[in-house]
């Protein structure tokens, strides 16, 4: 893997593609700077080396026309404080203003340039546009775990234009490292947990993990689908009828990879969609006909406990309960503390795809599992057995 470790920056003009894409409140003020937080080290590196930084980014969907309200002067301060220096800012990212900014910069000194997107070229992958970005820097470095995913310009395209000089920052590599340990070098017993509402968007990761895996772990709503494959009644709970038959193929291949599959065996149940719903537990297998699976129930989160207690490598991707309500995020907040407490032991855990990672900020985990991914699509792309297009540029 070839990384900015691999280089001296030293006098060196580099063009560092980030994932600036950070949520803002009303007045545009960052709520959440963990994406700018993320790719300090790779800065502090370069400075280090006696380089001067080039950062580019997109912010938001301003679909290729100039919208104030993505302009990224409003995360400018944020990111100066962040990465402990005034970083100067063009209202360009390509054009004379910019490649003046970036002829100017010295040794040391950082440049944040207009928002990419502003040009509809950037998606589209449009290789002049991304030649023009390349005459800005001496060596490309992609930092952006977030959009590998895309083969935009700045992601992919650009690559081409640095032969000798193109790097992993070193957040894709973490990334990636990450990713390797769950699907090839993590010690076993290896442990999927996979949740969220539907089948149908993880089908592609679980047929490509289950080679990789010990145990799989199925919770929240997609569960349903397993349980009425498997003549279980369910209630009004979230369900793919379509998906049935895929789901018993989806439970035969893990028998014929030697993978433990645990569904809950029991559930909390509410008489309607709402955090002041009446609620009570029963078996997955008999949910009477006007109520609905909302979190797992208690014995669920017991053996769900023993199994990752077990585990030396951990990916959790998605929730197993409704834990944005209250009262339903007892079992998702006990997957919680399982996977922190099984880090604890010496455990590798991986955590990614947004309700995951969502959770783990809300509730305080992040600091408690080896991994939070950054790239929600990316790392979902990635689990998949896919070549990011971002990757595969800087590979060639």
């Amino acid at each position: 893997m070839k990384t900015i470790k691999d280089f001296d920056f030293k006098n060196k003009k580099a063009l560092v593609r980030v994932d600036f894409n950070v949520p803002q409140d009303e007045n545009l003020n960052v709520t959440d700077n963990t994406r700018i937080v993320a790719v300090k080290p790779t800065v502090d590196k370069i400075l280090a080396d006696g380089g001067s930084v080039i950062l580019m980014t997109h912010l938001g969907r301003p679909k290729g026309e100039v919208n104030d309200k993505y302009s990224l002067k409003h995360i400018l301060s944020e990111v100066s404080k962040v990465l402990g220096q005034d970083v100067k800012f063009v209202e360009e990212s390509v054009g004379e203003k910019a490649e003046q900014a970036a002829a100017e910069l010295q040794a040391g000194e950082i440049l944040l340039l207009e928002n990419l997107r502003f040009h509809n070229e950037e998606e589209k992958g449009d290789e002049a546009f991304a030649e023009k970005l390349s005459k800005l820097g001496d060596a490309y470095v992609n930092d952006a775990f977030g959009t590998a995913h895309r083969a935009h310009a700045s992601t992919a395209v650009i690559a081409q234009f640095f032969p000798s000089t193109k790097f992993f920052g070193l957040l894709m590599e973490k990334e990636l490292i990450a990713i390797d340990r769950v699907l090839k070098s993590g010690e076993k017993p290896v442990t999927a947990i996979l949740g969220g509402s539907k089948v149908s968007t993880k089908i592609t990761i679980i047929e490509n993990i289950l080679p990789a895996v010990d145990n799989l772990i199925i919770g929240g709503g997609m569960s349903f689908t397993f349980i009425k494959a498997l003549g279980g009644k369910i209630g009004k709970s979230i369900v793919e009828d379509d998906k049935l038959s895929l789901a018993l193929e989806i439970l035969e291949k893990a028998k014929q990879h030697n993978v433990e599959v645990y569904l809950p065996t029991d559930v909390v149940i509410a008489d309607d969609f709402n955090n002041e719903a009446n609620r009570k537990e029963c078996s997955i297998m008999e949910i009477p006909e006007d109520w609905q699976g909302l979190d797992a129930g208690p014995k669920s989160r017991e053996i769900f406990n023993d199994v990752l207690l077990n585990s030396k490598t951990i990916l959790w991707n998605g929730p197993i309960g409704v834990f944005e309500m209250s009262n339903f995020a007892a079992g998702t907040i006990a997957l919680g503390e399982s996977i922190a407490e099984a880090t604890k032991l010496g455990a590798f855990s991986l955590v990614g795809g947004g309700d995951s990672v969502a959770f783990v900020k809300q509730f305080g985990y992040s600091d408690k599992v080896s991994y939070v991914s950054t790239g929600g699509g990316a790392m979902l792309e990635s689990l998949e057995g896919l070549e990011l297009p971002g990757v595969a540029a800087i590979n060639k």
